[in-house]
């Protein structure tokens, strides 16, 4: 047993040296404006790297380091990371990670990891794992004790959010709706009780449909469709969902992913009564009641001595209730 536990650590440190011999012979370079960048040298570890939506350029220098200097790159597609990585001059190896091999090819990527070597994870567009399997890896590696670095940059959910015009305060980003009517239709009434934004992915086939059926769920919302963000023919609609539905019916459905942006339900109208109130007992809680319907009175526009009553009766009951 002792001589295998010396044969074995001998194969790991020969294939540490093979790996980290390889990574001396590659160039660890990236090109921007025609000019190379030598990488610096990344610790052990997963890095989850942001890559563009679109436009190639929407890319941070840290990403471009990062993909430059990584032992190797684990992409959802080889062929659509090929594109960027060319682009920039990086000749980084890449392995092909996504929802088919993620099961084969997420433990060779945690032994490249235990062998020191620095991975990234790209998806084909945007922020990994938003919508893809990329968080199953992150969860091993952490498990395994590897760590894990952030390399934040674009995002569709996010940048979709940026042009919407609607609030941005809160919002729940939700993915891609069941393709299925009946599914959809049941995943869409639980949505319609939450009181943010809602952010969706949706195909250009399955649009129309998913419009008809949000509107019908969710009423005449504000929304707005967003299309090729970033991109030469990028495109943004606005108006309500009923509205937005009725126009995808009757085009050609678009190509490729959309981000679909849909305001939170409106709150229910309250009298000016009500509205008074409220800012009187916010006000009065900060300050006197000479103060407090001075500010009431200039910010509803109401005078001053029907607010004056109203104050005196909010702090009788006040009053009142400290007794009780």
């Amino acid at each position: 047993m002792h001589d295998l536990a010396i044969k074995l650590a001998a194969m790991r440190h020969d294939r540490r040296a093979d790996h980290e011999n390889a990574a001396a012979a590659r160039q660890r370079r990236y090109i921007v404006a025609g000019q190379p960048v030598e990488a610096p040298p990344l610790a052990p570890g997963l890095y989850v790297v942001a890559t563009p939506i679109g436009n190639l350029r929407d890319i941070t220098l840290r990403a471009l380091e990062t993909l430059a200097a990584a032992d190797v790159i684990a992409c959802e597609d080889t062929r659509v990371t090929r594109k960027l990585t060319g682009h920039y001059g990086i000749s980084a190896p890449l392995t092909p990670y996504h929802d088919h091999n993620a099961a084969v090819a997420r433990p060779k990527i945690l032994a490249r990891l235990g062998e020191g070597a620095a991975v990234a994870l790209v998806s084909d567009a945007g922020t990994p794992l938003i919508s893809d399997p990329g968080f199953k890896l992150v969860r091993a590696a952490l498990e395994a004790g590897h760590r894990v670095f952030a390399v934040p940059g674009a995002s569709a959910a996010l940048a979709a959010l940026m042009v919407a015009g609607l609030p941005t305060n809160r919002f729940t980003f939700e993915g891609f709706l069941p393709p299925k009517k009946a599914a959809r239709q049941a995943r869409i009434a639980a949505l319609a009780s939450m009181t943010t934004t809602l952010v969706l992915f949706e195909t250009g086939p399955r649009l129309a449909a998913a419009l008809a059926d949000l509107a019908a769920g969710l009423g005449p919302r504000p929304a707005c469709i967003c299309r090729e963000l970033t991109k030469l023919h990028e495109e943004v609609r606005r108006g309500d969902l009923a509205t937005l539905a009725a126009a995808c019916a009757e085009g050609p459905a678009p190509r490729g992913e959309l981000v679909i942006v849909i305001a939170p339900p409106a709150e229910p109208a309250r009298t000016d009564a009500e509205d008074a109130g409220a800012l009187l007992r916010r006000a009065l809680a900060r300050g006197s009641v000479k103060a407090a319907v001075a500010e009431v009175s200039a910010i509803t526009g109401r005078p001053r001595g029907e607010i004056y009553r109203q104050a005196l009766a909010i702090v009788r009951e006040g009053r009142d209730a400290a007794r009780d």
